[in-house]
C-alpha cells in the first residue's frame, strides 16, 4: 500500500527541516529533540494520581547506591468500580535505549491508564550509551519484579499485570517477559510490543525497503545499537535479540503491531510467528501506510488512535 497521505506530509515536513543524521549530533541535543518534540504532540490528560519513585539499581561493584526512577498513573475510574485494587501495566520507553524518558511519554502513559482503566507504571531506565547493555533491561526487570512484590502497596492487583513498551521499549518488554519465566517469576497476562526491536541483524527485507526516507533508517538504527552494546557479540545474547533465545515457549500472550515502512517490520513480525509456533497465543497487527513512531502521534495520524485503541482493548481483555 502507498504512504498514508497525512504520514507523507509529515515526512514532507522533516525533510523541509534538513535535520541532521544522529551521528553528527551530541547525545544531549537528540534527547532535546525528542523531549521538545513531545510537546507538539499534546499535553497529557488529568489522571487520578501521579506519583514518583526511585528504586534501586540492581549493582555491581561499580554502582552502589544508584537508583533508577518510575512514574506511576492512577487512573480516573469512569465507571463504578471496586478500586482498591487495580490492574497494572508496566511500560517501557522508546528511543532507541539512547534517548526518551519518562516525560517524553507521559502522554501516552496517562491514555492508557485512564482508557485501560489501570495503573501504568512508566519505567526511567538507565539509557545508553552512558549505561551499556544489560543496564537497561536489569533495570526494566527490576521495575517489573518490584511493582509485583509491591503490589498491594500501590493499589495493584498482582494477578493481573501486563508489560509493553514502544520500539526500544518493546525489545526491553519482550526480555523481560523471557527473564521472568527464565528465572520462574510471575507470568504477565499480556505483553505489548509496539514495532519492537527484535534482533541485532539489518538484512531482512524490511531494511532493505524502509532503510531510507521513512524517518527511522538503517544507519539510525545501527547507531543505537553501537550505542546500546559494549561489544557486538552481545547482540547475539537473547536479552538483547530476543527472537536469538533458545525457546519461546510458556512466554505470556503477546500484542505485535508493526508498521508497513518500519525498518523494524519483518522482526517484529518473525517473533509474533515465532511466538505462535511455540504455542503462545499472538495477535498480530501490521498498520498499512505508517512508520516507525506513529503509536504516539495520534494528533496527526487517525491510525495511531486506532492502534492505541487496539492496546487499550488488548489490556482489558487480558485483565478480565
Amino acid at each position: 500500500m502507498p504512504l498514508d497521505p497525512q504520514v507523507k506530509a509529515y515526512l514532507d515536513e522533516l525533510a523541509n527541516q534538513d535535520v541532521p543524521p544522529l551521528s553528527e549530533m551530541t547525545i544531549e541535543e537528540i534527547r532535546q529533540g525528542t523531549r521538545d518534540e513531545a510537546v507538539t504532540l499534546g499535553a497529557a490528560e488529568a489522571v487520578e494520581r501521579i506519583e514518583d519513585r526511585l528504586l534501586p539499581v540492581v549493582a555491581t561493584a561499580d554502582e552502589a547506591n544508584a537508583e533508577f526512577p518510575i512514574r506511576i498513573y492512577t487512573p480516573i475510574l469512569r465507571q463504578s468500580a471496586d478500586s482498591s485494587l487495580l490492574p497494572a501495566f508496566v511500560f517501557y520507553h522508546g528511543g532507541g535505549w539512547v534517548t526518551g524518558d519518562i516525560t517524553t511519554h507521559e502522554a501516552i502513559c496517562c491514555r492508557l491508564a485512564n482508557a485501560a482503566a489501570c495503573i501504568v507504571v512508566s519505567v526511567g531506565y538507565r539509557c545508553a550509551p552512558e549505561n551499556k547493555y544489560p543496564a537497561a533491561v536489569n533495570d526494566a526487570f527490576a521495575a517489573t519484579r518490584w511493582v509485583h512484590e509491591n503490589a498491594a502497596e500501590i493499589g495493584v492487583d498482582s494477578q493481573h499485570i501486563a508489560i509493553g513498551g514502544d520500539s526500544a521499549g518493546g525489545n526491553l518488554a519482550a526480555a523481560v517477559a523471557q527473564m521472568l519465566r527464565d528465572q520462574d517469576l510471575f507470568k504477565p497476562v499480556l505483553q505489548v510490543l509496539i514495532y519492537p526491536v527484535i534482533d541485532y541483524r539489518f538484512d531482512r527485507p524490511s531494511y532493505i525497503e524502509n532503510g531510507e526516507g521513512y524517518n527511522l533508517t538503517r544507519e539510525s538504527m545501527e547507531w543505537f545499537w553501537d550505542c546500546y552494546l559494549a561489544q557486538a557479540e552481545d547482540g547475539s545474547q537473547s536479552y538483547a535479540s530476543p527472537i536469538r533465545a533458545r525457546s519461546l515457549a510458556n512466554l505470556p500472550p503477546a500484542l505485535v503491531q508493526t508498521a508497513e515502512f518500519d525498518p523494524l517490520r519483518d522482526e517484529g513480525e518473525d517473533y509474533a510467528r515465532e511466538l505462535q509456533r511455540t504455542g503462545v497465543e499472538v495477535k498480530l497487527t501490521r498498520y498499512n501506510g505508517m512508520i516507525h513512531g506513529f503509536f504516539r502521534r495520534g494528533v496527526m495520524f487517525d491510525q495511531a488512535n486506532v492502534a492505541v485503541d487496539e492496546v487499550v482493548d488488548s489490556l482489558r481483555k487480558a485483565f478480565a
